[in-house]
């Protein structure tokens, strides 16, 4: 009996966001297989003869065909198709043309193909070429558009979707997006290839340019080594098909007839194409008979086409680099064979040809670079973590929440290291002197800035003229003479657009990590940067962002982080091979929104005191970092709250520690703001009432876990609550209502004993619900599986 289509699209699914976890290419597709006989023999999926008449069924085109070369591409193939089917964009197939494969890269395919019915494979019994098997998948495709990607190549997730969407806008038959070129064997450092052609913006491509790009050995990027999307039809009544007489190049021939019968290119700078560079690929070497093939192609081009005086002058400097590439060989082959008289002459006669020794000059001098500089790459089996949150230690709620994580695979025995790629994170304050909390990690790097000791410096002196303007700001507003709001505030780091920059310190440093902790679902798309495909990567959302929006308006405020819609969010989040959320109200909402992720839910885990501690005299507490939620509802505690309790009980005195501090200029009588303080313990013991008094924001509130743990008396809104409202209605009064919450803290001032019960309460809930077994096994499992 046939499966209908969405279960075996769920099936497929859910094997594909495994893969990044699944070991080697072989384990995988093992894995793969194992999973789909057991669907099989349960009657939930079709068996092999089903498949090919499920496959054989007229199928709707799709927005997109992938089209994949493959030549014994066995140790890359299986995560090349991964990267394919975690598209954002879903609506493809995949059509992959083995060329007379010897290894066990067809056994791959098929297997993975069993379990995802976008992926078709077609055999060619014998080696014809990467021109010929892209004919014959391009023969087959039936997308609107073409991509291609070869087999032992990545791409970002978002890359198809990004490269329609724009293409489509600006009416681009030929969209190509920047190629990240990464070395094979992590020797070379990662680079962009159209960076500096770009700069930042896209831009049409006349034929003209796109020959003079193609120049072998030229000084700027060939856009023929670029991996195109096409308008499927414009190519098939154009170009038509690959020249399959050209063993290397066969791209740009492509690329440069379609282009001579009037199709566009647009070149866009989304990074987002992983050019595996490696020295056995047929692009990387030239010998005598594929250049001479090349030049037979460039006088059929050059005969089929209409020459312009600017076509003219870019032809001539292509055929002369070819010219000049096919002497510099036969100067590399008789020196090789120690025949120097003879390359000697051969140099004399071609001076150009000559000059090319000077890539084999420089690629010996960077080689020896290499070997004189350690690595900057993260030493293998470290656990990654990708942050642009100011982490200094346990200094506010988000940060407590990522270090009580990263103890945790501590504990078990990971090496950490935390990587920051964007300077951003300093912010308007150009030093972060780490606690000794950080030293958990065995490495801590932060794009921008040097490590002296325990502290991270900008080096950018902008940011030292971003803080003089801070303080003064501050200072001025303290003293009345001008209120705060003219400085412009530094963009807040976790949301900030990621840079060209930041990817490539990523791929530089990140790659071979045994996993990746991303930190905030804004990094998410981050991740593929380390390109470590086997390295599962997990997200730790802190916020569900989407949900915030009406908090904030119904408080009248804006957010202190981003607008962020429910559509994107999920898509954030989906890139990720789990996600961790803070509690399990936000972890089923994800569990709803992408139903095939795997979601752990771990609360922050505490060590609780060994007793209740009532407090003494008449001491409320406040604890919040400078964020619009801790704002927002300590301004309301000042304006509703705090009038009643202190009618109520002059003496009462609330203490406001942390970085919120900054965010108030004046202060009601009775309350004194501290700042940060390097130890909250004394103040925990003496305060009588915890107070969270927030209106809006989303997660699990740091504060009201850590309060549980010292054994205190809590009065917390139904926001501070979110998540946890049942299991902690016997430990925390709950009041949204001024009046009520002011009367829940002055019953406490007056009762100590209530206080004692509250806080024993709020131990024993800790104990049960919060301990660090109880909040981050699965966590670990996920991370550190197979140890």
């Amino acid at each position: 009996m046939l499966v209908d289509n969405a279960l075996r699209r769920k099936i497929s699914v859910r094997i594909a966001q495994r893969q990044r976890g699944a070991g080697s290419a072989r384990a995988m597709a093992e894995r793969m297989t194992l999973v789909a006989e057991r669907a099989i023999a349960a009657g939930a999926a079709p068996g092999p003869g089903q498949v090919a008449q499920a496959a054989s069924a007229p199928r709707r085109a799709p927005r997109v065909s992938v089209l994949m070369a493959n030549h014994n591409g066995g140790p890359f193939i299986a995560h090349a198709l991964a990267s394919v089917q975690r598209q954002t964009l879903q609506d493809l197939e995949i059509i992959v043309v083995d060329d007379g494969s010897r290894d066990d890269s067809v056994a791959v395919v098929r297997r993975l193909a069993m379990l995802d019915p976008r992926i078709r494979l077609l055999l060619r019994p014998e080696a014809g070429g990467p021109g010929a098997a892209r004919n014959a998948a391009l023969a087959a495709a039936r997308g609107q558009w073409v991509a291609i990607v070869d087999s032992d190549d990545l791409i970002h997730p978002e890359r198809l979707k990004t490269l329609v969407a724009k293409a489509e806008t600006d009416g681009a038959d030929i969209a190509v997006d920047d190629l990240l070129i990464f070395s094979d064997d992590g020797q070379v450092p990662p680079r962009a290839l159209l960076s500096a052609m770009l700069a930042g913006a896209p831009r049409w491509i006349d034929l003209p340019a796109f020959i003079r790009s193609n120049r072998l050995f030229g000084r700027e990027p060939a856009l023929g080594f670029t991996k195109p999307l096409i308008r499927r039809q414009r190519l098939l009544d154009t170009a038509g098909a690959y020249d399959e007489a050209l063993p290397v190049g066969e791209d740009y021939d492509l690329l440069a007839r379609a282009m001579a019968r009037g199709l566009s290119l647009r070149a866009y700078p989304d990074l987002t194409y992983f050019y595996r560079k490696r020295s056995g690929s047929i692009s990387h070497r030239l010998d005598d008979a594929r250049l001479a093939a090349m030049v037979a192609n460039a006088e059929r081009f050059r005969a089929q086409i209409e020459v312009t005086p600017a076509m003219d002058a870019a032809l001539r400097a292509r055929e002369r680099s070819i010219k000049a590439a096919r002497a510099f060989t036969r100067i590399v082959e008789r020196l090789k064979a120690r025949r120097f008289g003879a390359a000697l002459r051969q140099a004399a006669a071609s001076p150009a040809g000559a000059s090319l020794l000077r890539v084999v000059a420089g690629d010996w001098l960077a080689a020896l670079g290499r070997r004189l500089t350690p690595s900057r790459a993260c030493a293998a089996g470290r656990v990654v973590v990708l942050s642009r949150q100011r982490v200094i230690g346990a200094t506010n709620g988000s940060s407590t929440y990522l270090l009580g994580l990263c103890q945790a695979l501590k504990a078990q025995g990971a090496s950490l290291e935390w990587l920051g790629p964007s300077p951003t994170t300093f912010g308007r304050w150009p030093w972060m002197r780490l606690t000794p909390q950080m030293r958990m990690f065995d490495r801590v790097r932060l794009r921008g800035g040097w490590r002296v000791g325990d502290l991270l410096i900008a080096r950018n002196p902008a940011v030292l003229g971003a803080a003089a303007l801070t303080a003064l700001e501050s200072l001025l507003a303290k003293l009345k003479l001008r209120p705060r709001g003219w400085v412009k505030p530094a963009p807040y780091a976790i949301s900030a657009e990621a840079t060209d920059a930041d990817r490539l310190y990523i791929a530089a440093r990140a790659r071979g990590a045994r996993a990746i902790l991303v930190d905030y679902a804004f990094l998410a798309p981050l991740a593929p940067y380390a390109l470590t495909p086997d390295a599962p990567c997990l997200v730790v959302m802190h916020d569900l962002f989407s949900s915030r929006d009406a908090q904030f308006a119904a408080a009248g405020a804006a957010d202190s982080v981003t607008a962020l819609g429910a559509a994107r969010e999920f898509e954030l989040l989906s890139q990720a091979d789990a996600v961790i959320a803070i509690q399990e109200v936000e972890g089923e909402v994800v569990r709803r929104a992408n139903l095939d992720q795997r979601v752990i839910v771990a609360p922050l885990a505490i060590t609780p005191a060994a007793a209740a501690q009532p407090g003494v005299g008449a001491s409320l507490l406040f604890v919040g970092s400078n964020t619009a939620p801790n704002v927002i509802g300590l301004q309301w505690f000042f304006d509703e709250v705090w009038p009643i309790v202190t009618a109520g009980w002059p003496e009462a005195v609330l203490t406001v520690v942390g970085n919120v501090s900054r965010a108030i200029d004046t202060a009601p009588a009775g309350v004194r703001m501290l700042g940060p303080v390097p130890d909250l313990a004394s103040l925990y013991d003496q305060a009588a009432v915890v107070v969270s008094p927030l209106t809006a924001g989303s997660g699990l509130k740091i504060k009201i876990i850590e309060a549980l743990g010292w054994g205190k008396a809590v009065v917390a809104t139904s926001v501070s609550l979110q998540g946890v409202e049942d299991l902690l209605k016997t430990c925390v009064l709950r009041a949204d209502d001024p009046a009520q919450f002011a009367a829940h803290i002055l019953d406490l001032l007056a009762d100590p004993d209530r206080r004692a019960a509250l806080g024993e309460a709020a131990l024993e809930r800790a104990r049960a619900s919060f301990s660090p077994q109880a909040c981050y096994g699965e966590l670990v499992e996920a991370m550190l599986a197979g140890d």
